[in-house]
Formats: structure tokens, C-alpha cells, sequence
């Protein structure tokens, strides 16, 4: 895991402040209106005070997104279209469902939507971007929702940070149909028309790694890690589309700010969504699952997100 960056640190820091102090304006408040009552005096003219009105309004407000944030957003799943014109393809267009950060836990939460999902949207191939567990109990979850994910060209997965630094003895995302790339290249056909897929699982970026190869100037080339760390070391070395999640969106993000938090060693540079790179595409997913506890299990502002590229001749 990628430890925050200063400016993240501080973004959390105001944040729960924030909140911290709404919460304790409401405290002061209520005690000061009880105070006045065992006085005899009117805590109408506490509670009513125009500061005191504020203060209540921003309590609502906030009680009410982490309602929304626990029961309603975790489970709104957006699906994201992204066309993409290449004169690397002469006739066919591809389609490339992702998904990432699925986190199954004990209980389900996404798995039997996105199953439906994913297949109503017939990929011609599926790629998954690590972190598929939060806790050993979800294994079979996990196999059981990936194994009935159908793409006729192939379904290639590569391994996240909950996967290697957690899991190091379970076999993720194991036998589920899916090809786990690290590192390796794998060419897929349509007709007169390839394109190639290249996978590494997870390291972190500032582990020394040999250096990433298999790309080609003359077909379109797909990249799969699980963060963005590594774009601005790849953008001009043949990728065209780089794939990955990790950051969730920040899973909690707030308006005209974005997220507070992504564990990127970019920070908010390339927090979720499309970006051009140097010569490369860079996607960024927001994941379907949350990071488990301590972290909060809610999503805000950062829907649950499988994001569909159909790769077209120019």
C-alpha cells in the first residue's frame, strides 16, 4: 500500500475536523438549551439562534450522506461507455468489459448484479484488476462470481495490493476461468484484426521491477496493473490503453473537491476516470467493493463502477 502523500494527510486532516466540529457544535447546543432549562430560562433562544439553526441543518446534512453513503451508493453500480478509435485495426471492433477491487467479503453486496451486468454487455473479452478479496471467507464468493463472468476471447485478471500483501497463501483470484498476466502478453484475434493484452501483478512503485516489455507500434496494445504508478513510466513506450483501479474513487469524495484520499503515489493527479498520458489512454476504475474495516463502509460521491471500451477502426 502506497502510504498518503502530505497534501492527502492534510485533506484528511480538515475533513474529519470538519466533521469533528459540526458534531460537537450540536453537542454544545443541546447541552446549552438543558442548561438553561434547569435554570428556568428559555432554551428556545439556544436551540433557535440563527448559528444554532446552521449548526443543525449541517448535522442533517451530514447524518444524512452517511445514510446514503452506507445503504444506497455501495450498491448503485454505474457503467461507464468509452469508444476509442484506432488505424492499429482494419475491420473489427473490440470490446473490453473491466472490473476491479471487487473485495468480497462474508456477505454479498455486487456480485449477482454484476454478473448480470457484465454479461448482458457481451464482451468480446473481460479484464479484472486486482484486490478480489477482504477477508478469506469471501474465496468462494469470489470464484463463484468471476467463474460465471462469459467473454469469448478470454478474461485475464492481474493481482492487487489486498491480494499480494494480504492473501500471499490463498491462490486469487484461483480456478475462475481467468488467465492471471504477471508478467506476460497474450494476443487476442477477431477476424483479420489482434490486439494485445499485457498484465504484472502488484508491486509496489518504488520496488526496483524489471523493466515491462511486449508492447508493438503496429497493433493496439492494453496494459493491466493495479494503480496508476506505473502510466508515466509505460505512456510512451508502445501502450495504448493502460487499465487499473486501486483508488476506489477515493470511495469517499466530496463535491468540486474530488477524493480525499486515493493511496496513489500520484495523489489526486489521476484519481478515477480518463486521462491521456503522453501516447497512452490511462482508466481509471472505481472498483465495486469498499476497502474492508477500519476503513468506513460507505461510498460517497464514488459509485461502484464497470467501465466498457470498444476498441473501433478509424
Amino acid at each position: 500500500m502506497i502510504p498518503l502523500l502530505p497534501q492527502e494527510r492534510i485533506s484528511l486532516l480538515a475533513f474529519a475536523l470538519a466533521v469533528l466540529a459540526v458534531c460537537l457544535g450540536e453537542i454544545a447546543i443541546l447541552i446549552g438549551s438543558l442548561c438553561r432549562r434547569f435554570r428556568g430560562r428559555f432554551a428556545r433562544r439556544v436551540l433557535f439562534a440563527r448559528w444554532a439553526i446552521v449548526v443543525h441543518v449541517l448535522v442533517v446534512t451530514l447524518f444524512g450522506c452517511m445514510l446514503y453513503g452506507y445503504f444506497i451508493e455501495p450498491r448503485w453500480i454505474d457503467v461507464r461507455t468509452v469508444t476509442l478509435q484506432t488505424p492499429l485495426l482494419k475491420s473489427a471492433t473490440f470490446r473490453i468489459v473491466q472490473i476491479s477491487d471487487l473485495h468480497c467479503d462474508k456477505k454479498p453486496r455486487n456480485e449477482e448484479r454484476t454478473v448480470e451486468i457484465v454479461n448482458a454487455l457481451k464482451p468480446d473479452v473481460i479484464v479484472a484488476t486486482g484486490d478480489f478479496l477482504s477477508c478469506p471467507e469471501g474465496f468462494a464468493l469470489m470464484q463463484r462470481t468471476l467463474s460465471r463472468l462469459e467473454a469469448p476471447l478470454g478474461k485475464f485478471a492481474v493481482t492487487g495490493n489486498f491480494d499480494v500483501g494480504h492473501w500471499p497463501q490463498l491462490d486469487i483470484p484461483g480456478d475462475c476461468t481467468f488467465r492471471v498476466l504477471d508478467p506476460e502478453t497474450v494476443v487476442v484475434t477477431k477476424g483479420e484484426d489482434s490486439i494485445a493484452i499485457t498484465g504484472v501483478g502488484y508491486a509496489r512503485s518504488d520496488a526496483v521491477q524489471e523493466p515491462i516489455e511486449g508492447f508493438s507500434d503496429d497493433r493496439f496494445d492494453v496494459f493491466l496493473f493495479h494503480t496508476p504508478d506505473l502510466i508515466e513510466d509505460v505512456c510512451r513506450s508502445g501502450v495504448d490503453l493502460y487499465l487499473c483501479g486501486h483508488t476506489h474513487g477515493g470511495q469517499v469524495a466530496l463535491p468540486w473537491y474530488g477524493a480525499v484520499i486515493t493511496f496513489s503515489k500520484f495523489g489526486k493527479k489521476y484519481e478515477s476516470g480518463m486521462y491521456h498520458v503522453g501516447d497512452a489512454t490511462l482508466y481509471v476504475n472505481r472498483g465495486l467493493g469498499m476497502e474492508p474495516p477500519p476503513a468506513p463502509q460507505i461510498r460517497f460521491c464514488a459509485r461502484p463502477e464497470i467501465s466498457v471500451f470498444d476498441i473501433r477502426p478509424k
